[in-house]
């Protein structure tokens, strides 16, 4: 079977950024972060008290009581996403569409706010039961489940759980799905909601959490900060989308992984280098076509070195010519979905000519010396763009962009 062109159509996004992509966009091109105290759990018994939460969120403006009452906070952001992506793609689900349409999302920590919950009446206050529909709320598929019956998809869904690359392996495989021909559409993407109690005591242990805000490549960065939230795209052929006059955001042209294989939480060069190398070979592209890297970019001591040595292996003389931007500077990083929001954070920018800024930027470190597009964003005509991901338990997944402007440049036809 033919390999055939993968394009984004669609786009869902509610972040700390906005509760829309309109608005996601508009704070990304203006180098704004959501970065603010933590309003949803009392923090007075944290280290940290900053985080990236969605704001001014009526769960009633999208859910009547009943829906609302299984939903747990992340399910509600993989749905809404997943509205606002099919909607904008423009799609019409007939009964043939939706038994070859597949459902894949990415999730970290499933419902947390609804386990931290039930152990609150557990152990807390004693109590000799929880809430009867505790399973289905917190299962890390949930969202996926919810977006199949919102729309009555009958195809393959199912979720993807690799820690912060969990959402670039659920888009990486339904582009897969849809480039080999096993899906017609996907609806991909992930959504987190990391905020509980319970849970940011977890991250308070590990002490890789900044006091302040995140400052990636920054030398005076101190951490990174949580973020919640979800984003969905919708992939088709570029064939079908082309015939029902779709706008298109961008093309997926390869996706690569990778396991380090060597800690469960010291990063590696050697291996999220791999996982780009695999992207680009995916797609028979050049390194020296891209343009853009969306980095992973956490702000952690650690991480944003380690980045900067996998990228300068890969890329060798162009990385000076890369420019290279974190948008966790903005909108936080989203564990299970920093993925999908970054992913459309890239397809937006293609889409835009505009690559967003590296927020909160301060020092350069001469261990980051990269252009990582520091504070404003910038005009661009790059062609190509990653996006990477790389988790806890040394799990790297990336995602290669192109621009979509009816031409091809630097690749091979795949067939």
């Amino acid at each position: 079977m033919s390999m055939r062109r993968v394009v984004i159509t669609g786009i869902g996004v509610i972040s700390a950024l906005g509760l829309n992509t309109a608005e996601f966009w508009a704070a990304l091109r203006e180098g704004l972060s959501g970065i603010a105290p933590i309003e949803s759990v009392d923090v007075s018994k944290l280290r940290f008290h900053n985080g990236a939460e969605v704001r001014c969120y009526d769960v009633r403006a999208h859910f009547d009581d009943g829906k609302a009452h299984f939903l747990d906070r992340f399910s509600q952001f993989a749905l809404i996403a997943a509205r606002e992506a099919v909607s904008d793609a423009r799609v019409s689900l007939s009964a043939a569409l939706r038994d070859k349409t597949a459902v894949v999302t990415g999730s970290c920590v499933g419902g947390q706010s609804t386990e931290d919950t039930g152990f609150s009446d557990l152990y807390r206050f004693n109590r000799d039961r929880v809430h009867p529909l505790t399973i289905p709320r917190t299962m890390a598929n949930a969202g996926a489940s919810y977006i199949s019956m919102e729309f009555g998809i009958t195809g393959p869904a199912y979720t993807v759980s690799t820690a912060c690359s969990s959402s670039n392996h659920a888009i990486g495989q339904a582009f897969w799905m849809v480039r080999g021909g096993h899906a017609e559409l996907a609806i991909t993407g992930g959504s987190e909601a990391p905020f509980s109690f319970g849970f940011l005591k977890a991250w308070e242990a590990m002490r890789v959490v900044a006091p302040d805000t995140c400052r990636p490549f920054s030398r005076e960065r101190k951490g990174m900060i949580l973020g919640e939230g979800g984003a969905m795209l919708v992939l088709e052929p570029l064939e079908a989308a082309s015939a029902r006059g779709a706008s298109i955001y961008a093309e997926i042209v390869g996706f690569g992984m990778s396991s380090d294989a060597n800690h469960i939480i010291q990063p590696s060069a050697e291996g999220p280098a791999r996982a780009i190398r695999s992207a680009l070979r995916d797609a028979e592209v050049q390194a020296d076509c891209v343009g853009y890297i969306n980095a992973h970019g956490t702000g952690t001591p650690s991480n944003d070195c380690t980045e900067t040595t996998a990228i300068r292996a890969v890329f060798g003389a162009h990385a000076n010519q890369l420019a290279v931007s974190s948008t966790k500077s903005m909108h936080g990083h989203g564990l299970g979905a920093a993925g999908a929001l970054e992913a459309a954070a890239t397809a937006l920018a293609l889409r835009n000519g505009i690559l967003p800024p590296t927020a909160n930027f301060t020092e350069p470190d001469p261990e980051c010396d990269l252009d990582i597009i520091p504070n404003q964003a910038r005009s661009s005509k790059a062609e190509y763009a990653l996006s990477n991901s790389f988790a806890f338990g040394g799990l790297n997944a990336v995602l290669l962009f192109r621009r979509f402007d009816g031409q091809q440049c630097c690749t091979k036809s795949k067939g």
